[in-house]
């Protein structure tokens, strides 16, 4: 009996350290439920706080005051940002696109009388294309309250705010702007005009100041594969483009002088990111090389 006494006692100790152990790890589980719970909490509080200042900002740089911040938060949430339910800026981004639209094209048909269909597209186009609307971004530091996961955007803005400085109203297809930034601001005019109660004028009067300055036909650029056309019909130049983008993403612009069989080698850029981007790259190189060519031979 006292061996079996002896044998018992050592299980009945094991048991009370398992025991011990299973209220330990019980004890250490609830301690790290209840610090995830606070920092749930912690970061629902940032989160109201960051949408209390981003209301606040936006009103700011606005003048607009939003009834329903559901819709203001919905306009700056990118669809790659995966906390919360909050859906994107996709169809704010649609209307906005089609309010600008009609914002410019009716501002342009009573500003300018004489200006003809195809002058009057262009110079909406230059008012509401991927550059023109991310420079506004830019300049409101609209993207700083972008909710996204966006891989490298930090950078690609970084970057085209460097090469804005070189052209102070528009580079015409020269330089990279990145598409969300242009997104921001369309879906920004969407959710203002949803929120108004489809209120053109509301939203007109804010798109006016939210774009100064509006390009206006003493300062619509010309593109430069145009110029490039134009100065080669005028000199009697002819002109042909070699493409290899897609192997090297160069594009070559060569001017033939017919009478003398021979062809020289005008203008060339480089550019993997976009073609049309290296082609008005490219172009430029060569207007500027027979600008040069025609003054020296004067």
């Amino acid at each position: 009996m006292e061996e079996e006494n002896e044998t018992f006692l050592p299980l009945q100790h094991l048991r009370l350290e398992n025991e011990n152990k299973d209220h330990d790890q019980e004890d250490s589980s609830s301690l790290q439920d209840l610090r995830n719970e606070e920092d749930e909490l912690n970061d629902e509080h940032e989160e109201e706080n960051a949408k209390i200042n981003r209301v606040k900002d936006i009103h700011e740089i606005t003048g607009y005051k939003f009834h329903d911040q559901n819709i203001l938060q919905q306009a700056f949430t990118h669809h790659s940002y995966k906390e919360g339910i909050c859906p994107s800026f996709e169809r704010l981004a649609f209307v906005g696109d089609a309010v600008l639209d009609l914002f410019f094209a009716k501002d342009h048909y009573s500003l300018y009388p004489d200006l003809d269909p195809g002058k009057l597209t262009r110079l909406r186009a230059a008012n509401v294309d991927t550059e023109k609307l991310a420079r506004v971004a830019l300049k409101h530091h609209l993207h700083t309250f972008l909710r996204h996961d966006i891989f490298l955007l930090a950078a690609q803005i970084e970057e085209f705010e460097k090469a804005v400085k070189e052209y102070p109203v528009h580079s015409s297809g020269l330089i990279d702007a990145p598409k969300v930034l242009a997104d921001i601001v369309e879906s920004l005019v969407g959710a203002i005009y949803i929120d108004s109660d489809s209120s053109m004028d509301t939203t007109c009067k804010i798109v006016k100041n939210l774009l100064e300055p509006i390009i206006s036909p003493a300062s619509l650029p010309t593109q430069p594969v145009t110029l490039l056309y134009e100065i080669c019909q005028r000199e009697k130049l002819t002109l042909k483009m070699r493409d290899t983008w897609k192997e090297t993403g160069e594009i070559e612009f060569l001017v033939v002088k017919e009478e003398l069989a021979v062809v020289n080698n005008i203008g060339r850029a480089k550019y993997s990111g976009k073609k049309v981007i290296a082609k008005n790259r490219a172009a430029l190189n060569a207007y500027s090389q027979i600008i040069q060519m025609l003054n020296h031979q004067s």
